[in-house]
């Protein structure tokens, strides 16, 4: 079963039928899928004439790309050494619990993506989590469960 219609591909694909520009197809999949769906990898080998171990090769060395789908928004907890000592440990096990996945992974719905991150460089606000671009420091396991209703709201639904 594919999760998209290769002909959604074909304006993609006619701008960059050359095979220089890999990356900037696979970004403009990512983008319009949220991952790079295998279908997808294979065509874009087949109409860029570029081996599919090339295309494996570049979606799996780059971090912005995913070969699991994503979902509509991403849930990023910092666990660098200040948000850690602060509790960052205590906080994603909250968001595990409530999402129902573990980081990488993405809910049923597709809606949430749970991350951790190294560092997000605003150690003095740890524990630190981001939804999509917008940072929420001071974290704690008991707010969590109001981050999320916030979450939900933006992403039109309730869990």
């Amino acid at each position: 079963m594919m999760d998209f219609e290769p002909t959604e591909l074909a304006d993609v694909l006619a701008k960059n039928e050359h095979g220089d520009s890999l990356i900037s197809v696979l970004e403009e999949i990512q983008t319009q899928y949220r991952y790079l769906p295998q279908d997808a990898m294979i065509l874009v080998s087949e109409r860029l004439g570029v081996s599919l171990s090339q295309v494996y090769s570049v979606a799996t060395f780059y971090h912005a790309f995913s070969l699991m789908p994503r979902g509509e928004h991403t849930i990023r907890v910092c666990t660098g050494t200040a948000c850690h000592v602060r509790g960052a440990v205590q906080v994603l096990s909250r968001l595990e619990t409530k999402l129902g996945v573990r980081p990488g992974g993405t809910t049923g719905d597709r809606q949430f993506t749970l991350e951790t991150v190294n560092c997000l460089g605003c150690c003095a606000l740890g524990p630190v989590v981001v939804l999509d671009d917008e940072y929420e420091g001071q974290m704690t396991p008991k707010k969590v469960d109001k981050f999320l209703k916030r979450a939900m709201r933006q992403a039109g639904g309730e869990r």
